[in-house]
């Protein structure tokens, strides 16, 4: 099948992509802006020349000496082959394919092709969106997708705004849909300190699910340091350097509060 995809990397035994152990597609490209992101080679959705200083590879790179070409295309049967290599893994585990990024809807074409070898392969898929996507290619795979990973970054628009570079409502009214079609999404809601973990934010997050009875699960993602090493590498002069990292108490203390408002609510996955 003569389609292909831009990919920057391809992680086998994930367990924090989904139920089971899975593995997890990273697609390249990405309408958001994040001040957060922990992959911001994804944002670009065509190749991209990154000047290092050091000389170590990141995984999906093309390395040429320091400069190094950050994507690589991909066929249908390459990637196929790929996760068929761990077939046994998700049967024992419970696990499956997660097609994450970047932002996976934005090559809708691609990915609905891929969705619908898995499904007829009986392999499980998950698609982890940051709900920023036409609401024609989420209903174009409704039918194809097990689970949907649904990011809800910040609920005020000026805050989101300001701080992924666009308007949440699309975000919004996109997972509307999807809740009323039934019970495939799981929230997620990335923990940055005094940005998304504000008291303000989280009242206002339930007080938006509130109306959404097929949602019931909210996955806490913790600020990790993972990615502050890339700001230099990849000119993100505008990123703050070492924000506050959590501890266990806080987390809990996040997860308890949202526990009473009547979800489910995990760290992580």
């Amino acid at each position: 099948m003569n389609i292909h995809g831009v990919i920057f990397d391809l992680k086998k035994y994930a367990i924090h992509d989904g139920p089971g152990i899975r593995t997890t597609l990273f697609f390249k490209g990405c309408p958001l802006n994040c001040r957060w992101c922990h992959n911001p080679e994804s944002r670009c959705s065509n190749f991209e020349i990154n000047h290092s200083t050091s000389a170590k590879k990141d995984s999906g790179s093309i390395s040429s000496g320091f400069d190094k070409a950050v994507g690589c295309i991909v066929t249908i049967d390459a990637v196929m082959k790929e996760f068929m290599k761990d077939e046994i893994f998700y049967d024992q585990s419970g696990g499956g394919v997660t097609f994450s990024g970047g932002e996976p809807m934005m090559q809708a074409e691609f990915l609905s092709v891929l969705l619908e070898k898995c499904r007829n392969l009986g392999i499980h898929t998950a698609v982890d969106t940051s709900g920023y996507a036409p609401i024609e290619d989420y209903q174009r795979i409704y039918n194809l997708v097990d689970l949907f990973l649904y990011d809800l970054k910040i609920i005020d628009d000026d805050s989101h705004i300001k701080y992924t570079g666009v308007s949440n409502k699309l975000i919004h009214s996109n997972l509307a849909e999807l809740a009323s079609a039934g019970d495939k999404a799981i929230i997620r809601i990335p923990l940055i300190p005094e940005i998304t973990d504000t008291d303000e934010n989280l009242e206002a997050t339930v007080n938006f699910l509130r109306p959404f009875d097929s949602i019931r699960h909210i996955c806490l993602l913790p600020y990790n340091a993972f990615g502050e090493d890339k700001i230099k590498r990849y000119s993100l002069d505008d990123r703050p350097y070492h924000w506050q990292t959590y501890d266990d108490e806080t987390i809990s203390l996040i997860k308890d509060k949202l526990s009473s408002s009547g979800y489910n609510v995990t760290i992580g996955n």
